[in-house]
């Protein structure tokens, strides 16, 4: 509606903001304003098909800035160039009518109108982005609505336009290529529409057994003198067929990981929309997750099925990985490339010549795009699980076909394996809440020095410009307005991230494994955000406190603790106490980045409070030590060493929500337990990481996928495939009783 409305408001207004111009450029304008915007759409659709699925891996902000730029601008762009066209037809069928005759320099009507097909493919996008947002696939019936008027408005330009030429037959498949292309993404976006893909995987109403029937039988055979009771009949899950799927995936086979992704993903994507889960879908993952021999492998296969996940919610996958979609690809290709070599050899060049180097650029930027979605068709995981049914993919050459069709396997097999592209960022937000305080920002640990350099000077020059231009508009009347957004500016010079290292992959898969093997009850383990580590340790009940209050004051007060700890114990620990404790601080970071930047992946409270409070407290009390820009670990020391004897909350009561006294308070708590410090935080912090992942829903989780990924969402999947999710609701199923007659 907003295009529609922009686009009617760019007619009504258009000739009263030419009309302020001199006569000279305004002729200039309406001799190049169509040529200008065809090809400005086509520019977008060549960026949008480049960088469409390129932010599932990377998490650069000017990309996503650019891509949303790009996406909003190819609709309004290619919509207003049709209204353009549509317009300049009715004109030229004016002058013909009255038997006027367009001047020298006019735009070519007939050559123009060949031009809305091409059009009609821009908006119908490329295959790596349909929608931007999850919200997009909301709005499906908009861009229905779109199809129809768009498609009317090419089919008048080209009725308008006609003649008994080879240039208007050319228009009949080319317009069809973008009727195809246009519906394509109409049904990419109603397939990954939140009502209709919960639709796609609901099954029949099932009333369950008959009970009335088995209890009729019952009461007749009892009647009868029959000794009659009901005993339970097992039933077992096929553990065999589950252990050979691991035994394939072992072998670090990509098409063994591919097609097990796909079946997990076929089953487990209920959770994207909240429906539940029996126990038979529990049973075959966990077995299978709890029979790898590595995390790498879990997280390869996990990282695999949200692969799919984006394809599905962001891209035309639904559409063109089938056989459907493979035709309909089929005949856009070769219709273009008809198209383009009957134009080259049949229409005479008795048309301008800026206007057949426009249909040309048009024309090689169609087949162009049209091969690069093919290339990025062959390298897709869509491909190899294709491929992987096959009986000769993936296996020795010895087992393979003799002849062309194993030379043509073995190419197509190179091809897909050279064009494999990263799935996700593998990387994971930090953000401090003391280093935010006192204006030092944490250098990334696994970054080159020459980055960390660039870094820090672009941190010094950008925040001391901000600095400047805030200190001079202070003075103004909206001063205040301005010093905010400066305070949401400074934020984002205070975030880093990080790669994810094997290590702590290896700690978060063996933590959820184990507790998938314990007999404690489903809501328990789910439950759990660091009560249940510090009980297996038998920790003081001092600190149990912590894990009972409400989760962002939980995840306040051992961001902070950790944070003190981890700068007391800087040159004190062992090879693995040093593991533990960077895990642990990482884990904290990232927490402390979702309570501030995603606070709704988290359950519902009010962390941006506490954390604004708790900000405001650790300021305060450093610029009283004029310590605003001192070295942290001074900082540090200086926290650990106030006295809290008494609880701050008896002191300061509970209008302000700070916590960083408590938190302080918990940090020299946990100075005092020598033996096993940093492991058991490390534990604590991957079952908050846990409580957070089970917690939040799988729409938000889907969100993040085209942000380049959440170790949150993954975490989420891997529990969720060890049967650590209260979407389990369907424990044992149908029971299955036989009636024993004695």
């Amino acid at each position: 509606m907003l295009l529609t409305a922009l686009s009617s408001w760019v007619f009504v207004e258009k000739r009263r903001l030419i009309e302020v111009f001199p006569e000279p450029v305004q002729k200039l304008w309406n001799l190049w304003e169509l040529r200008v915007m065809v090809l400005i759409s086509l520019t977008l659709q060549i960026s949008l098909i480049h960088f469409g699925s390129r932010r599932k891996y990377n998490v650069k902000t000017e990309i996503r800035v650019f891509l949303w730029f790009a996406y909003l601008m190819a609709d309004w762009v290619a919509t207003v160039a049709l209204g353009v066209l549509s317009q300049n037809q009715g004109k030229s069928s004016s002058c013909d009518t009255k038997g006027g005759s367009p001047g020298g320099d006019k735009l070519d009507d007939e050559l123009s109108a060949f031009w809305a097909p091409f059009l009609l493919l821009h908006l119908g996008g490329p295959d790596t982005i349909t929608a931007y947002a999850l919200e997009d696939n909301e709005l499906w019936l908009r861009h229905l609505l779109g199809l129809a008027v768009q498609v009317g408005v090419a089919l008048y330009i080209f009725l308008m336009a006609w003649k008994t030429s080879w240039l208007s037959i050319l228009t009949i498949p080319m317009l069809l290529s973008g009727l195809i292309k246009y519906g394509e993404r109409t049904l990419a976006l109603r397939s990954a529409n939140r009502e209709k893909f919960r639709d796609s995987m609901l099954t029949r109403p099932d009333p369950g057994p008959n009970y009335a029937k088995f209890m009729e039988e019952f009461s007749l055979k009892k009647a009868e003198g029959y000794k009659v009771s009901a005993e339970d009949v097992e039933v077992q899950v096929g553990v065999d067929e589950v252990r050979d799927a691991v035994a394939d995936v072992r072998s670090n086979s990509e098409p063994s990981i591919v097609v097990k992704s796909h079946d997990l993903f076929n089953t487990f994507k209920r959770l994207y929309v909240d429906l539940i889960l029996s126990f038979e879908d529990r049973d075959g993952s966990q077995i299978f997750f709890q029979n790898l021999d590595s995390s790498e492998t879990a997280f390869k296969v996990v990282e695999v099925e949200l692969g799919y996940a984006y394809d599905v919610f962001y891209t035309k996958a639904p559409i063109i990985y089938t056989r459907r979609g493979c035709f309909f690809r089929t005949v856009t290709l070769s219709s273009t490339c008809l198209v383009f070599v009957l134009f080259l050899i049949n229409v005479r060049h008795k048309h301008a010549l800026t206007d057949l180097i426009t249909t040309y650029i048009l024309l090689v930027g169609a087949i162009i795009l049209e091969i690069y979605a093919l290339v990025l068709v062959v390298s897709s995981d869509w491909t190899t699980l294709w491929l992987s049914k096959t009986s000769w993919y993936g296996k020795p050459p010895s087992s393979q076909p003799p002849g062309i069709r194993r030379t043509l396997s073995s190419q197509v097999t190179s091809v897909v394996q050279l064009a494999k592209r990263q799935r996700w960022s593998n990387s994971m937000a930090q953000f401090n809440l003391l280093s935010f305080c006192l204006k030092t920002k944490p250098l990334i640990r696994r970054e080159s020095p020459k980055s960390v350099c660039m870094q820090k000077v672009l941190e010094m020059k950008l925040y001391k410009f901000l600095n400047q231009i805030s200190a001079y508009l202070k003075q103004w009347l909206f001063s205040h307005i301005l010093h905010k957004l400066d305070e949401k500016l400074e934020m984002f010079l205070y975030f880093t991230r990080e790669p994810i290292s094997n290590e702590l992959k290896e700690l978060i898969f063996h933590h959820f494994l184990q507790k998938s093997q314990t007999k404690g009850k489903l809501t328990e383990l789910c439950a759990g955000r660091g009560n249940l580590v510090l009980d297996q340790y038998k920790f003081p009940d001092f600190m149990t406190w912590t894990t009972e209050v409400e989760f962002d004051q939980s995840i306040l007060l051992w961001h902070i603790a950790t944070d003190l700890c981890h700068h007391s114990d800087a040159t004190k620990t062992s090879a693995t106490e040093y593991l533990h404790r960077e895990v642990s601080m990482q884990i904290a970071d990232y927490m402390m980045y979702l309570l501030v930047m995603c606070p709704f992946m988290l359950p519902i409270g009010i962390g941006l409070i506490r954390f604004q409070d708790t900000c405001a407290e650790a300021k305060e009390y450093f610029e009283q030590r004029n310590r605003t820009s001192s070295v942290k670990t001074e900082a540090c020391e200086m926290l650990l060493r106030v006295s809290t004897e008494v609880k701050p909350a008896k002191v300061k009561g509970d209008r302000s929500k700070s916590v960083l006294f408590d938190a302080c308070s918990l940090a020299s708590s946990l100075n005092n337990q020598k033996e096993k410090k940093w492991e058991i935080l490390s534990q604590v912090w991957i079952e908050i990481l846990g409580y957070a992942a089970s917690h939040c829903r799988g729409n938000f989780h889907a969100q993040q996928l085209r942000r380049g990924g959440e170790l949150l969402t993954h975490v989420w999947l891997l529990m969720a495939h060890l049967g650590i999710t209260e979407q389990l609701q369907i424990s044992q199923g149908h029971a299955r009783v036989k009636l024993i007659v004695k």
